[in-house]
């Protein structure tokens, strides 16, 4: 797979494409200049507002607007009791870090349980695990990595990281130390932070798609800015020299997502509607929480049998489905309403075809067997806005809905606005401006007979 990374970076917005055999496989969006700033992975002294024992859940004031929610289960405390008014108590300072962006009338969530991403490890001070990616299958190296980071014997825990296969044992050891430096710096700034402040910032979008996309997978990391550029290659210097030479400046005429087709594909992000090559379609409606997804058939009507030509829509769908996922960032509950597919070897094949088509997905996927309905429940991490959220607002006529009234509709609503209207033609009334005026008076009848 061919994989460029192509950022357009201007001062009000920095956007990233990923494209994969040429075709927009991701696409991230940052906004500081317009309070837009991307939040998750930030480092706040916070102070705990409230504890609510009935939904096992309190709220903490990290500066913002709207308190950020703490579950019990990212509270890190050595109470043996895991209620959380055991844990906490009002007013007590904490440390806690991002780990999903506001959406909505929701305010962001916050853990206690920090994490700092290395580009091999990912360094957690306040847990005990010690894990390997599970992309890394050789038994023999996850021995020999887990061995190097038991070694350096680090308080906390470490996850590898799936690019740190076949990593050198020094470039391991020295990121680890270079962690654990980072979180004695956090440490003390914590300590003399007031509270409500940021103390830790994560990188920058440029930068940490740097950190983790830049491998060997990636051909090229094409940039048009030309400071954003120097910065980023003397990152990538100091990070991973061998993928120096990847980090590329552009300097074409026509614009970086014009030249790419990026901006032709990002035109239709805002469809309900994505038609297949077979001439099947599905529909994609977003909710707050809950993503509904369904297949049709549309005028694809096949060769052979009905159940082939539902499930060769189905496999068609279950690809294009993977792929709106990621480009568009829709996570939480969705759900798939696939065609109604008789054979229950043809149904395993359409799961197992999306749970392929997602392995390339960076966020935590969770998909479930096929209902008798033909439905698929699954659940994809959700740490920021989809981009439908984030490149849009809700129309002011119809709500956000997507439909207005009819034309038949709006006609019998106007007729019926006109019957009820109160007849003021004819009558003179004392507090009506107009009446006062004269602008209504009542006609009086003309003699019989009488030309005018």
């Amino acid at each position: 797979m061919k994989r460029e990374i192509i950022a357009n970076v201007l001062p009000e917005e920095t956007r990233i494409a990923v494209l994969e055999d040429g075709h927009l496989a991701e696409f991230m969006i940052e906004r500081p200049a317009l309070g837009m700033a991307k939040l998750v992975g930030n480092i706040y002294k916070g102070k705990l507002e409230n504890v609510l024992p009935g939904i096992s859940s309190a709220f903490v004031n990290t500066g913002f607007e709207k308190n950020a929610y703490l579950y019990v289960t990212d509270v890190v405390s050595s109470s043996k009791d895991r209620h959380i008014e055991k844990m906490l108590k009002r007013g007590e300072d904490l440390m806690v870090q991002v780990a999903k962006e506001a959406i909505s009338t929701k305010g962001m969530k916050v853990t206690m349980d920090i994490s700092l991403p290395g580009r091999y490890l990912i360094y957690m001070p306040k847990s005990e695990h010690v894990g390997v990616s599970k992309h890394i299958e050789e038994p023999a190296e996850r021995d020999r990595l887990r061995r190097i980071i038991e070694e350096e014997n680090l308080p906390g825990g470490m996850i590898v990281r799936t690019e740190a296969e076949g990593a050198d044992e020094a470039e391991l050891r020295s990121e680890m130390k270079y962690l654990a430096k980072l979180w004695e710096g956090i440490l003390k700034k914590y300590e003399t932070a007031q509270t409500g402040t940021l103390i830790h910032r994560e990188l920058g979008l440029t930068f940490q798609i740097a950190r983790d996309l830049l491998n060997d997978n990636a051909n090229i990391f094409l940039i048009d800015d030309k400071e954003e550029y120097r910065d980023l290659k003397k990152f990538v210097e100091m990070l991973a020299p061998e993928y120096t030479e990847r980090v590329q400046h552009y300097t074409g005429k026509t614009p970086i997502f014009q030249a790419f087709g990026v901006d032709r594909e990002l035109a239709h992000i805002r469809q309900q509607r994505i038609d297949l090559p077979s001439g099947g379609y599905i529909i994609i409606q977003e909710a707050e929480s809950l993503c509904a997804i369904d297949v049709n058939t549309g005028k694809f009507i096949g060769h052979k049998s009905q159940e082939e030509t539902v499930t060769a829509t189905n496999l068609e769908a279950a690809e294009e489905v993977a792929k709106q996922l990621r480009i568009r960032n829709i996570g939480g509950i969705i759900v798939i309403d696939f065609i109604d597919m008789r054979r229950k070897r043809n149904q395993i094949k359409v799961v197992e075809v999306l749970e392929h088509a997602t392995r390339n997905d960076r966020a935590k996927i969770k998909i479930l067997p096929i209902t008798r309905l033909g439905l698929v429940e699954m659940t994809r991490e959700r740490r920021r806005e989809s981009l439908l959220s984030l490149l849009s607002e809700p129309c002011p006529e119809c709500a956000g809905s997507g439909n207005v009234l009819s034309r038949e509709s709006m006609y019998l609503k106007l007729q019926k606005n006109i019957r009820n209207h109160p007849r003021t033609v004819g009558r003179e009334t004392p507090s009506d401006p107009a009446a006062r005026r004269g602008r209504f008076r009542q006609r009086t009848p003309r003699p019989a007979g009488k030309n005018s």
